[in-house]
This record gives C-alpha cells, sequence and structure tokens, in this order.
C-alpha cells in the first residue's frame, strides 16, 4: 500500500468534515458511498452542525453561540419555497416587508446585513434583498445569532443567513414536484442526482414558480436551474464545481408602500389588498453564481479547502412612488385625497468575486488534543446603479385618487431626466485564526481574531463614497461540560462595517462598531434526539444608522431617506430554542426570545422585542404514512412616531402614532404518503386570516396576506 493509501482522507460533502482511513476502501466509489451514509443526509428537524458558524468542524451542541438550522425536512414539510419564509421561522429574526420587492432584516433589535451561500458572502448592497430568492438548491439555512466575526468579518451583531447548496449523493434520486396554490400560484420543481461515473457524481435542479398575489396587480415569476458536480481528483482530493441562474421578474411591484395615516392622525386602515405601484410598475433580478471548492488532506491531521465564488447580478426595475402633497395638511380623512406619486427607472449591476482559503487541522499537547483553523479571505462587490426620472411630460408627478380607488392606470413616464447614479468598488482583504483548546477533557478554549481591510472607492449620486477601515475582530469563547447531555458556555466578539447610509449633509456615517457577549447552556434531550438552547445576551453598539427623515439632493432634486448614527445602543436579552423529535413520531423547532433595546426610542418603537415561533409535525403512530403539523409565529406590539397634527385639524398638535397590536399567525399541513413513490401534502397559512402591517421598519407599509392554501404532489423515481 502507497503512502497516500494509509493516510487518512478528509472530504466534504456540504460543508460538513467526514473522515475516512484508506485502508477502509479499494476505490472512490466506495468512498463516495461512504459519504452518502456519513455526510449530510440529515433526518428530521435537528442539525448535526452549521458551517457558518465555525470553520472548525464543532458540532451545534460545542459552539458557543446561538444556532438557529431550517433543514430541508422543514422547509418542505411547510412549503417554505423563497427565503423570507425561511428566515420568518427563525428564532429573534424579523423579516422586514416594507416593500413587495425590497426587503430588510433585523434581530435582536439590530440590522441584519450578513447573507452568505456556503459559508461566502459580503453584506448586502444597501442592506436588503431585492426580488424573491428560491430555496429550491438550498439543503438547509443556518441562523448564527448575534456577532460573527471571526467568519463574517464586516456586519451588524444582529445575526448571520448561512444559505447551504445541495450537494450530489452516491445513491440515484430523482423526484418531481407541482404545486398549486391561493391566487393562481403555479409551481414545478425537479431535484435529480446520483453518480456520474466512479469518481463522479452530480446533480441538477430546477424549479419553476408563478402566481399572481393577494396584492392587486402583483404578479412574480420565479426560474431557478442549478447544476453541481463533485469528482475525486486524487483518493486523497475532492473539488466541487457547480453553478445557478436565478430569475425573478415582478409586475406590479411596490416602491414606498401606503400611506399610514390622515392628516388628523386616524390610521388609514385600507384593504390588504391596497397597492400603489401602476400599472407598468415592474421589478427584473437575474443572478448567476458559480463556484469553485476544493478540499485536500494535507496529512493525517491537516487539510486544506479553497473556495471561489463568483455572482454577477443585474437589475431593471420601473417604479412609482406616492407621498403627500403637502406633508402639513396630510390625506383629508374625508376623500382619502392628498398623495401626489412620480416614477423612476432604476437600474443595477453587480458583480461579486470572493475567495477563502484555510487549513484546520489538530496537534496534540499537554496530554490533549486541540483543534486550530488558519485562513485568509478576498472579496470584491463592484456595483453600478443609476436612476431617471421624468419631470417634463407631467405623467412623473400626477394626482392621486384615493388608495382605494386606485388602479394603477396612469401613462408610463418618459424616463429621460436627472440621471443620477453610483460607480462603487468594494474590496475586503482579511486574515483569520482560531483555536480550540483541550484545557482538561470537558474544559475547551476558544480564542482567535480576524484583521479585516474594508476599502470602499466611488461616488454614489454625486457623493464621495470612499472610505478604508481596517480592524481587528478578537473572538474568545469557552465551552464546559457538566455532563455528557449538558454543556455551559461563554463568548465575546466584536463587528464593524463601513456604512453606506448618508447624513442630511449626504456624507457617509462613521463605521458601525459593535460588541457582542453570550452566556448559555445546551442540553442533549430525549436520548440525543434533541438539542435545548438558552442563551443570555448583551451586545453594544455605536454609530448605528437610524431614519432622519427625508431631504432633497441637490442633485437630483428628488426627496432621498436620510440618516443619523445614534449615540450608543444596546440590546439585553434571553433566548431560547428547542429543536429535534420531542417524542416519537413528533419533529419540531419551537424558540421564545425576549430583549429589551435602549438607546434610540425609534429603533425601540418599531422593534417587536418579544416573538416566539414553531414549527412541530406529528406522524401518527397508528397510520405513518399520515402526517399533521402546525406553525405559529408571533410577535407583540411595535409602533411609529409619524409627525404631529397639522393646524387644520381640532386635534392641532398632537403627536400621529402608527400602531401594530400584538398578533400571531397560524399556518397548518397535513401530508399522506400514498407508496414510497407518490406523496401528497397541503398547506395552509395565516388561517385565522389576520390582517397585520409587515412591518414598521419605514414611515410606510403594506398588510401581510391573508389566508391561503396550497396542494403540492411529489413523486419520487
Amino acid at each position: 500500500m502507497n503512502k497516500l493509501s494509509k493516510i487518512a482522507l478528509s472530504l466534504t460533502l456540504a460543508g460538513l468534515p467526514l473522515t475516512l482511513a484508506a485502508e477502509e476502501f479499494q476505490d472512490t466509489d466506495k468512498v463516495m458511498e461512504r459519504l452518502k451514509v456519513t455526510g449530510q443526509q440529515q433526518e428530521g428537524y435537528r442539525s448535526s452542525s452549521a458551517e457558518g458558524a465555525t470553520k472548525l468542524g464543532l458540532t451545534l451542541k460545542e459552539t458557543p453561540q446561538t444556532v438557529t438550522v431550517i433543514t430541508r425536512q422543514q422547509i418542505e414539510d411547510f412549503g417554505l419555497d423563497d427565503i423570507n419564509s425561511v428566515v420568518e421561522s427563525a428564532a429573534a429574526v424579523n423579516v422586514e416587508n416594507v416593500e413587495t420587492d425590497r426587503v430588510y432584516y433585523t434581530s435582536r433589535g439590530f440590522e441584519l446585513n450578513n447573507f452568505q451561500v456556503d459559508g461566502l458572502g459580503l453584506p448586502l448592497v444597501n442592506n436588503n434583498t431585492h426580488g424573491r430568492i428560491d430555496t429550491a438548491l438550498y439543503e438547509r439555512v443556518e441562523v448564527i445569532h448575534g456577532a460573527n466575526g471571526i467568519m463574517t468579518g464586516v456586519g451588524s451583531p444582529a445575526a448571520t443567513i448561512n444559505m447551504v447548496r445541495k450537494r450530489p449523493t452516491s445513491d440515484t434520486q430523482v423526484s418531481l414536484q407541482g404545486k398549486l396554490g391561493s391566487w393562481n400560484q403555479k409551481r414545478v420543481e425537479i431535484d435529480a442526482s446520483g453518480k456520474l461515473s466512479q469518481r463522479t457524481r452530480g446533480r441538477v435542479v430546477a424549479a419553476l414558480d408563478n402566481g399572481e398575489s393577494y396584492l392587486d396587480r402583483y404578479e412574480n415569476d420565479t426560474k431557478v436551474f442549478y447544476a453541481v458536480a463533485d469528482f475525486a481528483l486524487t483518493d486523497n482530493a475532492l473539488v466541487t464545481v457547480g453553478h445557478s441562474e436565478h430569475e425573478s421578474h415582478t409586475d406590479g411591484n411596490m416602491w414606498g408602500a401606503l400611506t399610514l395615516y390622515y392628516g388628523d392622525g386616524t390610521p388609514t386602515n385600507y384593504h390588504e389588498s391596497t397597492n400603489v405601484a401602476a400599472d407598468w410598475s415592474e421589478w427584473k433580478v437575474s443572478e448567476s453564481r458559480s463556484f469553485v471548492d476544493l478540499e485536500a488532506a494535507l496529512s493525517d491531521n491537516w487539510t486544506l479547502r479553497a473556495a471561489y465564488n463568483r455572482v454577477r447580478t443585474d437589475e431593471d426595475s420601473l417604479l412609482f412612488y406616492t407621498y403627500l402633497a403637502d406633508a402639513g395638511v396630510g390625506l383629508d380623512p374625508e376623500t382619502g385625497l392628498g398623495l401626489i406619486g412620480y416614477g423612476s427607472e432604476y437600474d443595477l449591476d453587480d458583480k461579486q468575486d470572493m475567495l477563502d482559503v484555510y487549513a484546520s487541522g489538530s496537534f496534540s499537547a499537554w496530554g490533549q488534543l486541540h483543534d486550530v483553523v488558519v485562513g485568509a479571505n478576498y472579496s470584491r462587490l463592484d456595483y453600478v446603479d443609476s436612476s431617471v426620472y421624468d419631470y417634463h411630460t407631467g405623467n412623473g408627478f400626477p394626482v392621486m385618487p384615493a388608495l382605494n380607488e386606485w388602479d394603477g392606470d396612469t401613462p408610463l413616464p418618459e424616463f429621460t431626466d436627472s440621471q443620477a447614479g453610483s460607480v462603487i468598488d468594494n474590496t475586503q482583504k482579511a486574515v483569520y485564526a482560531q483555536a480550540r483548546l483541550s484545557l482538561t477533557d470537558d474544559l475547551k478554549l476558544l480564542v482567535g481574531g480576524r484583521y479585516n481591510d474594508f476599502e470602499t472607492d466611488g461616488v454614489g449620486y454625486g457623493v464621495d463614497q470612499s472610505r478604508d477601515d481596517a480592524q481587528f475582530i478578537p473572538y474568545f469563547g469557552v465551552t464546559y461540560d457538566v455532563s455528557d447531555s449538558l454543556t455551559t458556555y461563554a463568548s465575546y466578539t466584536e463587528t464593524f462595517l463601513a456604512q453606506t447610509e448618508r447624513n442630511r449633509n449626504f456624507e457617509r456615517l462613521e463605521p458601525l462598531t459593535g460588541k457582542n457577549s453570550e452566556l448559555g447552556i445546551k442540553a442533549d434531550l430525549f436520548n440525543q434526539r434533541a438539542l435545548l438552547s438558552l442563551a443570555y445576551f448583551h451586545i453594544e453598539q455605536e454609530n448605528l444608522a437610524v431614519s432622519d427623515g427625508d431631504v432633497i439632493n441637490p442633485q437630483t432634486g428628488v426627496p432621498e431617506p436620510v440618516y443619523r448614527a445614534a449615540d450608543g445602543v444596546s440590546s439585553d436579552g434571553i433566548e431560547l430554542e428547542l429543536a429535534g423529535e420531542i417524542i416519537e413520531g413528533l419533529q419540531g423547532s419551537a424558540s421564545a426570545t425576549v430583549f429589551d433595546v435602549d438607546g434610540d426610542s425609534l429603533v425601540e418603537d418599531y422593534t417587536a422585542e418579544k416573538l416566539f415561533r414553531s414549527s412541530l409535525t406529528y406522524q401518527l403512530p397508528t397510520m405513518p404514512e399520515l402526517k399533521i403539523g402546525a406553525t405559529y409565529q408571533w410577535q407583540d406590539a411595535t409602533s411609529r412616531v409619524q409627525g404631529t397634527v397639522g393646524d387644520m385639524y381640532e386635534n392641532a398638535g398632537e403627536t400621529i402614532i402608527t400602531r401594530q397590536s400584538a398578533y400571531g399567525l397560524l399556518g397548518l399541513m397535513a401530508s399522506y404518503k400514498v407508496n414510497d413513490h407518490l406523496s401528497f401534502r397541503v398547506n395552509g397559512y395565516n388561517v385565522t386570516d389576520e390582517k397585520y402591517l409587515n412591518s414598521l421598519y419605514w414611515a410606510q407599509g403594506f398588510y401581510g396576506a391573508p389566508a391561503n392554501y396550497s396542494a403540492t404532489v411529489t413523486y419520487t423515481f
């Protein structure tokens, strides 16, 4: 047997390290078969690890931080076909649907802007996602709560969302799924995977999703294609290559949303279907992603991984915005009149290239085995956007009827005026290291850091955006195994982010910095079938960008949102989460979060500080082919100060406050497995038909979906 065949092989499938002794097999085919058995084929609602939290190969129980994993089983059980429906089922996360196609996220009272794919990513452009993001190509979604300094480098201390792509399997599996839902929703999805040769496996995923909406004039058409293959280059090296195309095209999309109050301060309370969009409004988002991932065993104890991601995005949109013609008068409470509108053509193109190289392994010292990872990261994000308006035809600023009578019928403007935009280049360079030192068999110390250099060059809407910020980000953690099933932990880390928000002088705010501390316990329950996590967290943040109203941009003549830096914002809270098989047949996850934001009244008001999330399914022992389930998502009351009542009303000078009462959304599901190949599932969402505002993150808002239903059939070949 040669030298290479005697070393331990370390291969990765979907981010999970797998170590196999060469003596156990004769060829790569057997290695792949073992990958299928030992790899990421997780079942149910408990995940063993989260690759976005650490590169040390730790289990969730060994990770000194709260981590939520939404598994593929949960995604399929409850028909979570888009990323927002997945994320809003996670503990402590709020999906801030301020518009239909531009979505913000918050967690623990702070803006969540770190989105990653397979552990790589940069903060979101302008801190939001655009269009509909389909989940067909993802195996699971990880939410790493709090700061994630070593893995991400930049961002806020809210959380990191890591979407883990599907990878090939050794066994042949092909599934075809069809779905029909409310508002003429139609969906087809295919997933095929298997061996292509002794050393090669492949997987192809495709999905078409098309439907109307409860919102007037709003429609979405999504197309997804994903192909991935892995190749065993040698007996100790695996390369994975993949490519995906994702297109989201919506008609009737909102830019801004509903005005939520009349001039006398009373709430508008429109029908859920009310939409401010013009009938020509549209938003197209096309995204291409390519990646190469190489992992090889360097020795018995060390593994090298190099990952490269390439992303190209093209966005084209026609937008229509409504606002108060006279903010001092507001909407007429009798007629509903008082709005004016204008249009814009907005285009965005961005290019992202990300490279991450690291070595991980273990060494023996002081009678214990220790783990360490050392790596370097290079990321570049360049984007160009432009906005064009119409000030010469009169179509740009139509006086509108009351929104409850608005049908979107307005001429398409000639978009030739006041062209403005951005040409921005962002570059991140970083080196990082982390070690897990075994002080005793039960006591582990995690220590590490990341030196991050984030540079921005360019001009955005006439304002110089150049910035060069570098900072060392420390990380400390400790875990202690009280018993085989109970672990206690503590951790501390920091974050920083060069912000893009501008103040009233259209100058960029200083970098956002944060400190995150967490204490907690994690316990294996029910014969290790479920994991219970309880954590106390304390977060401090400086220079948080908070809304400071609108100011006329001298370059465009158009009012634009501006921000100010909060003196200091803190958040203290408790998170409790249980995930896995609770009793035989009962799978699920449940979480409760309670926290208090202090330091900025606006953030305190619009942030829901009490949250409950649950997703449970039960497989009947007497009828195992039948599964029933329910989800329940609850949050406490929120509000937003909108201004004061104008002088022409009897209650002049009173503060106008928009309030959203506490509410809960109930979802139901039932599935029936006819045989090994055919199964049916029905899902109901907001089945109690709760009426609620999606978010008060902005002064405007719109209502969430009323009760709706879907039916899905799946055939597995």
